[in-house]
């Protein structure tokens, strides 16, 4: 059944088709400034074989976590998000051979997964950092190499139970708040709110944090275009830079961090947030290179940069 069924597929830019494999495809680390995403939609993996192998490469406590979700479909969501981040992280291509099963993970201080490396005389571990996140539509996973990295995902018609001006006053900063108040339009309005959250998740999750750790309310998302907060320019803001002042950070820490806002698989806004590692040496900010798969694990993978799958918002100049 394995040689069968677990055929895979691996096409990138110039969507070249490689020969059918049951094993992961290789992939070489990302560059220092380079940021790769991975996402996988639910509602297309529907075997239950492929959802067993899946479950094959898990922990004995991620198996637990699972079996304790209420419902079939978040368990499937809750199976698809550990695996997805098992299977991306062993393609790299590292001084030794890895496999999903034996990737072992901790958690900071704040609860955000790390990769726990087990060393040995042969190899060292590499910088390599991801993030994970997920709605019950699409789940992704961010990675990148001697950089801290965080990401979002929300859906792009994702409802709002509560006025969203009394709700944004709630968890957002003054700035933010009258930023959206200016859109008269109910949609457009929405949808910024929606990417604003999606960018300040993104932002406390590259820290570390966690919303706990780093509360909406101390940080403001702006896009720095010489228009600062203008509902108008909001429509087209390819070319503008989006950035993060703190209110509890100087701000040379502030600077070391940069943004991309991206429509993700036409149904979802996804904010990366990735260390700017060349600030702390007064150099300017390089715009970070992201390749962007699509993804069935151990079954088909299929690179959409450059697609309508992936439309850039705005972020880094």
């Amino acid at each position: 059944m394995r040689g069968s069924y677990l055929r895979m597929k691996l096409h990138c830019l110039d969507r070249k088709f490689f020969h059918a494999s049951p094993t992961l495809t290789p992939i070489q680390l990302p560059s220092p400034m380079e940021t790769h995403l991975w996402y996988v939609i639910p509602s297309e993996v529907k075997s239950k074989a492929l959802l067993n192998q899946f479950l094959d490469i898990l922990s004995p406590c991620e198996k637990e976590d699972v079996f304790q979700m209420r419902g079939e479909e978040p368990r499937k969501r809750a199976l698809l998000a550990r695996a997805l981040v098992r299977t991306t992280i062993a393609r790299y291509q590292m001084n030794s051979q890895i496999s999903p099963r034996s990737l072992k993970f901790r958690k900071n201080i704040h609860g955000k997964p790390e990769l726990e490396w087990q060393f040995s005389d042969h190899w060292l571990s590499p910088p390599l950092h991801f993030n994970i996140s997920h709605t019950s539509s699409l789940v992704a996973c961010g990675v990148t190499v001697n950089s801290q990295i965080g990401i979002d995902v929300e859906e792009k018609h994702r409802t709002i139970k509560h006025n969203i001006l009394s709700f944004a006053r709630r968890y957002f900063s003054k700035d933010e708040v009258q930023f959206l108040a200016d859109i008269l339009d109910p949609e457009i309005q929405r949808q910024e709110f929606v990417k604003l959250w999606t960018l300040k998740e993104a932002y406390v999750k590259a820290l570390g944090k966690g919303f706990s750790g780093a509360p909406f309310k101390t940080f403001t998302i702006r896009y720095n275009g010489g228009g600062g907060f203008n509902p108008l320019e909001n429509l087209n803001r390819e070319a503008q830079e989006i950035v993060v002042d703190s209110f509890d950070e100087p701000i040379e820490l502030t600077s070391n961090w940069q943004f991309e806002l991206l429509e993700l698989a036409g149904s979802h806004y996804a904010a990366i947030c990735t260390e700017n590692n060349f600030a702390s040496e007064g150099k300017r900010t390089v715009p970070v290179k992201l390749t962007v798969w699509k993804t069935i694990p151990f079954l088909e993978d299929e690179c959409v940069s450059g697609t309508d799958a992936v439309k850039t918002i705005s972020g880094s100049k």
